[in-house]
């Protein structure tokens, strides 16, 4: 089971396909929050359940689905 506390600003969030989904901004509650001011997060919060992530790896957390399931599947926050 992943903690929270593990999961630290900045790191890199990638899907199980290696492919590049974001970077934490910062955890709240039991979801993570990527940062805007990324290109690939098209300059917009979004908000990822901590239940998808499948193992962090020094600074990588790697989802359990690939990073277009996960584009798909995440929450804009508005």
């Amino acid at each position: 089971m992943i903690q929270p506390s593990e999961i630290r600003e900045h790191m890199e969030v990638v899907g199980s396909d290696g492919g590049h989904v974001g970077r934490v901004d910062k955890v709240m509650g039991d979801e993570i929050e990527l940062t805007k001011l990324d290109i690939a997060a098209g300059l917009r919060h979004h908000m990822i359940p901590i239940t998808w992530v499948e193992m962090i790896d020094q600074d990588t957390v790697r989802l359990n689905m690939t990073k277009d399931a996960a584009k798909a599947a995440w929450r804009t926050k508005h």
